[in-house]
This record gives C-alpha cells, sequence and structure tokens, in this order.
C-alpha cells in the first residue's frame, strides 16, 4: 500500500475546483487532490437543487420528506443516489458523521474501472458524492439512531430530525475489526491494511504478517503469496477456527509460516510499517519481527444495529437479501457490503447500488409513486 498522495496542485486533480474541508466547524478547507489523511470529509460542490421536491425541511435546510431515502454513503449509497437522482426520486443520503464508507480509509485504489494510474480512495468518494449531488442529491452527514419500518411513508430519525420516505435503500456497509492498538491505527493505509484484495498488490516483493484465525485469515495469506515473498499467520490460540482443507493449503504453502499463541503488541514504524513486536501467549515472549505490510483479517462487523428487528439478520451479523436486493419488507431494499460477506469490494458494492435502486424505482412506479421511467433515466 503506498503512502497518501501528497500533490497539492488542485487543476491536476480529477476532482477540478471541489473543495475539501476537514474542519470541525467547516473552517479550513484543502483543495481536492491534496493529502486527505483519513479524517471524514464534508463536501461542497455547488449541488444542485432537487426540482419539485417536498416543502419540508430539516434543521439543516434539506428535504426531511422523499421519494428515496438512502442510508449509508460507500460506493453502494452513492451509486444508489446516482441512480435514483437520474430517475427523478429526489433521493436525500443520510451518510452518516464519518461518510464514505471503507475507502475513506484506503490509500491507493487501483482496482476501480476507469483510473488507469489508481485514485486515492478518499478522492474516488468524493468524486462519487459529487455525482451523487450533481443530479440532485440530497446528502446529510448525520448517524441514523432509529427507524420504523412498519410502513409507507417509512421513518428514520438522525440528530433529531425525522425523515420520511416512500422507499428505502439500505447500504450502511461492515466495519473492518482491527486490533484496537494505537500505532495500527496511525499506520493504517501505510502498510497496515484490512484487505488483501485491494492491497495485496503493494506488498510485491515484501515480507508481511496476517492476523488472524478463521477461514478468511487464510483465504488473505494464500492470495497474498501472489506477492509477498514471506507471509507470516499469526494466530492468538494455539487452534485455529478455519477448516482443515484451508489450513492444509497453508501449511503446505512455501511462502507461508503459521505462528500460533501470538499477538501484535505494537506495530513499529515511524512513516510506515518496518516491523511488529509481538507477545507470546503461552510463555509471555516478547520478540521483533521484521516485516513491511500487516493485514488484520480477524472479521467484520456489519452495521446492521438499528435495524434489528425490522429486518432479517443472518448468523454472521449481516442483512439477508431476497430476490437480489429486496428485503422482507417490501419497499425496503438493501445493498452493498451490508449483506455482502463474499466480495467486499467498491466495484461490486456500486453494482448493488445500481441494482437496489433501479428495484426501488420499478416498486414506486408499481405503487403508483412515479410515472415509468424513459429509456434513458439509468
Amino acid at each position: 500500500m503506498n503512502e497518501t498522495n501528497t500533490a497539492a496542485d488542485e487543476a491536476s486533480s480529477p476532482l477540478g475546483g471541489l473543495t475539501i474541508d476537514f474542519s470541525a466547524d467547516g473552517g479550513s478547507k484543502a483543495p481536492a487532490g491534496g493529502s486527505f489523511g483519513f479524517s471524514p470529509i464534508a463536501i461542497e460542490s455547488g449541488a444542485v437543487a432537487a426540482p419539485g421536491g417536498p416543502s419540508s425541511q430539516s434543521a439543516r435546510g434539506g428535504r426531511t420528506h422523499t421519494k428515496l431515502l438512502v442510508i449509508g454513503s460507500g460506493p453502494a449509497g452513492l451509486t444508489a443516489a446516482i441512480y435514483g437522482a437520474r430517475a427523478n426520486l429526489e433521493p436525500v443520503v443520510l451518510a452518516g458523521s464519518a461518510p464514505g464508507g471503507q475507502l475513506m480509509i484506503t490509500s491507493d485504489v487501483e482496482n476501480y474501472p476507469g483510473f488507469p494510474d489508481g485514485i486515492q480512495g478518499p478522492d474516488l468518494m468524493a468524486l462519487f458524492r459529487a455525482q451523487a449531488e450533481r443530479f440532485g442529491t440530497h446528502i446529510e452527514d448525520v448517524d441514523v439512531d432509529r427507524v420504523d419500518l412498519t410502513g409507507r411513508p417509512f421513518h428514520a430519525w438522525a440528530r433529531g430530525v425525522e425523515y420520511t420516505a416512500e422507499a428505502v435503500i439500505v447500504a450502511t456497509g461492515a466495519s473492518a475489526l482491527w486490533l484496537g492498538i494505537e500505532s495500527e491505527t496511525r499506520l493504517r493505509g501505510r502498510g497496515v491494511s484490512a484487505c488483501a484484495t485491494c492491497d495485496g498488490f503493494f506488498f510485491r516483493d515484501k515480507e508481511i504478517a496476517v492476523v488472524g484465525g478463521g477461514d478468511t485469515a487464510f483465504e488473505e495469506a494464500l492470495f497474498l503469496t501472489r506477492f509477498a515473498t514471506k507471509v507470516h499467520m499469526l494466530h492468538r490460540r494455539e487452534s485455529f477456527r478455519a477448516s482443515k482443507i484451508m489450513q492444509d493449503r497453508a501449511v503446505a504453502h512455501p511462502k507461508i509460516d503459521i505462528h500460533p499463541n501470538i499477538v501484535v503488541e505494537e506495530v513499529l514504524g515511524e512513516h510506515h510499517v518496518e516491523a511488529l513486536q509481538l507477545r507470546n501467549t503461552a510463555s509471555g515472549e516478547v520478540d521483533r519481527m521484521d516485516v513491511q505490510g500487516l493485514f488484520i483479517a480477524i472479521g467484520y462487523k456489519p452495521n446492521t444495529q438499528i435495524f434489528g428487528g425490522w429486518l432479517d439478520i443472518d448468523p454472521m451479523g449481516y442483512l439477508v437479501v431476497r430476490d437480489e436486493t429486496g428485503s422482507k419488507i417490501d419497499g425496503v431494499f438493501i445493498a452493498g457490503d451490508v449483506h455482502d460477506h463474499r466480495y467486499r469490494q467498491a466495484v461490486t458494492a456500486a453494482g448493488d447500488g445500481s441494482k437496489a435502486a433501479i428495484d426501488a424505482e420499478r416498486w414506486l412506479e408499481s405503487q403508483g409513486v412515479t410515472e415509468a421511467s424513459t429509456a434513458t433515466a439509468w
């Protein structure tokens, strides 16, 4: 994984004159294309107001009733907003207090189509957002506290404001679980990652470590052998939860070394990962392992808390999808990593968002809320 792009020339940025607000009070701005760090962003893009929307307003001046409410602002949510806006659904996006999803903590993205030279994760999400706003999407950077999905109109509350909608797309994503140490956070995007398929390419000919004991960890380790010279698997217990076939593959692989009873106490390095400080949970011995990358594969937590009791949740905590993007409630659709524990890619989440918006538009049409879309709506 490369360090965040530090180019400050606004003219060379794919965002043009878009400015990014880093400050809590909205006072300090940096030109898009500069060094983003990993802070939540608020974006000023000269958004076009949605035509003919209801007159109800939030405390921040936005619409509180809409044909389509999108909860979440990662690739799935913002793609759904783009499609919904172009179908004249006048979407409102409740983006969360840390908008942008997992790509906001990703540096170079080189596997998203259309960017042959790659793009910084925060830059990509800024483009998604600007495009959604261009077509009239209204975005509020607030967390949803609770919902009522009894029937139309559906209700959601965020920071004391009630939002109502004729259809809802849930795109709240899933958050990677981390070790919870300061140095891991400091070096995230600088050698620390939670996605091998996203970032493995950047570790060609390097020695790296993977933390975890389940199938995901073994899958990540085996994938990383395509690039790394050596992959160390670290697990805090003696036994692994992974299936026997995955363990056998790892044991047999010449590039993989397995280290049970090991925890990472510190990630060492000033500007990028240089080594790990490890502790043996059986003996208490502390040791150093020189590696240039650390992949955390201890699981994901789907952001489904507010939907418990309303939507079906599987044993892993993910929302259950019916018929591509539907849920058990007519008019409530699901997109992205909040249900997808297999692919977890920006491009698949965006695809989900487009499908959910198309399904929502067709459902609203069947309910008499919208007219049939034209052939060019999408």
